[in-house]
């Protein structure tokens, strides 16, 4: 049984944290990771590209002539690592390779100079399903070619497992944030409302196949086939309906046949008749960022979403940042919100134990999204007492509270069970916390020490 401070340890291991200093509405983010497979089934990735001249029109407002473009991206993997890994090497290049045509594309027409909305979605969209095409289908000529099955096996591996992505796309010119999601992965929006409270607005849909939109999707797509979706998976098999890789819900029946026989493969599904039924191409929101509010936005894989609602992540941060002000001007006006929160209108104090945050009147099944399963299995109550803060860093602060939070013994019993009967009780999990606000430019990102693992302490941006 691990020790309260052995499970300390644990937590923080993999966690990162990064300073911001561009002066382009992002103060920080961090980030933490959490195993339960061995090796970790999830992945993560974080890019600056800061737009040449070439590609921007002069910005009146603060005079520069270029802007950031900046990613965060959590993958959720499944049926091994091998394609969460692929997609942590190569999915933003794709990504931003459309962006960069369509942006410059918008250039040579006068009466635009920027992109419609419609066109960046459809960028973002072509760069995943480019992805998911070399993945899925070019690895098959790869293969082909491979003079050895050890080979074919390192070519075909991102096509035979599979992974959910998150990516978000933030432009710091238009203060527009881009969610793409393919999977049951999520973000949240946090906004603080003017009495202090936050409020938590949903930027994804968790696609599976109990989603009701996407049982409708797939069942217009293949007419005639009652089991295209059966007990929420699709073809009574796979949960995401969206995703990277999984060929043998993509490739058709010859295809797995002959991948079977000459390298490495499975039988084909026995439902199996017009595939494919699941696709990596993502469903796109768009969110104008208010950095002057403090917003931050949360990116998690599906485990954290396992164990907290969307209300109790936003507060929990809410919370942890009334503890951890990220700056002289947040700290000034954090005084005066949490002041105005712990003052409720009839003069009486609120209590120190609820989490500032804004709770909708029906959680259940809200916004196409699932409630947490893990609290039922492992019998933990309802109830803002049962939450900490005692971590720097912001992700860790949310996989801590979601894995017990004040209940010690919870904490180090999940943390001290081996994998793979960790997986019973407890997904991978990878967690983001991005940070906006109106901080000054001063150079280039920087790791937080105080907040980061000394092994993971390098810039990711």
């Amino acid at each position: 049984m691990l020790t309260p401070e052995e499970a300390t340890q644990k937590l923080r291991h993999l966690e990162e944290s990064y300073q911001v200093p561009r002066g382009r509405g992002v103060l920080r983010y961090d980030i933490v990771q959490l195993p339960s497979n061995n090796p970790i089934e999830d992945d993560h990735a974080e890019k600056l590209i800061e737009t040449s001249p070439s590609l921007t029109v002069l910005d009146q407002t603060s005079g520069s002539a270029t802007s950031d473009w900046m990613f965060w991206s959590v993958f959720d993997g499944h049926s091994g690592w091998t394609t969460s890994a692929k997609l942590r090497q190569v999915l933003t290049s794709y990504v931003a390779r459309e962006l960069y045509a369509t942006y410059k594309s918008a250039l040579t027409d006068p009466s635009l100079l920027t992109p419609s909305p419609a066109s960046i979605d459809a960028a973002m969209k072509q760069g995943f399903i480019k992805c998911d095409h070399e993945i899925v289908h070019e690895s098959i000529f790869k293969a082909q070619k491979a003079n050895t099955k050890t080979a074919a096996a390192d070519l075909l591996g991102p096509a035979l497992s599979g992974s959910c992505a998150l990516l978000s796309f933030y432009d710091s010119r238009s203060k527009d944030f881009r969610v793409a999601c393919t999977g049951d992965s999520r973000a949240v929006l946090g906004r603080r409302n003017g009495n202090g409270t936050w409020t938590a607005k949903p930027l994804s849909e968790d696609q599976t196949g109990g989603t009701p939109s996407e049982m409708a999707r797939l069942r217009a797509e293949h007419p005639g086939e009652p089991n295209v979706v059966a007990h929420g998976r699709i073809l009574g098999g796979l949960e995401p309906s969206r995703a990277f890789g999984d060929a043998r819900y993509k490739w058709a029946r010859d295809i797995q046949e002959m991948v079977n026989k000459n390298w490495f493969g499975r039988s084909p599904l026995a439902l199996l008749k017009t595939p494919p039924y699941v696709t990596a191409e993502p469903v796109i929101t768009t969110t104008k960022v208010m950095p002057e509010k403090g917003d931050f936005v949360v990116l998690a894989t599906d485990g954290l979403w396992e164990m907290l609602t969307n209300e109790e992540v936003v507060g929990l941060v809410g919370r942890w940042l009334e503890r951890n002000p990220l700056n002289s001007r947040i700290r000034t006006s954090t005084s005066s919100w949490t002041q105005s929160f712990l003052s409720s209108s009839s003069g009486k104090a609120r209590s120190d134990v609820s989490l500032p945050v804004d709770r909708p009147k029906e959680e259940k099944g809200q916004s196409g999204q699932r409630s947490p399963i893990r609290r039922q299995q492992w019998d933990i109550k309802a109830g803002d007492e049962r939450f900490v803060v005692e971590d720097k860093n912001a992700a860790t602060h949310l996989v801590r509270n979601a894995l017990g939070g004040k209940d010690r013994d919870m904490v180090c019993g999940l943390l001290t069970l081996p994998s793979p009967h960790s997986r019973r009780y407890r997904d991978d999990l990878t967690v983001e916390v991005i940070f906006f606000g109106e901080g000054e430019a001063g150079g280039d990102v920087v790791a937080d020490i105080e907040a980061s693992a000394p092994s993971t302490a390098r810039p990711k941006l």
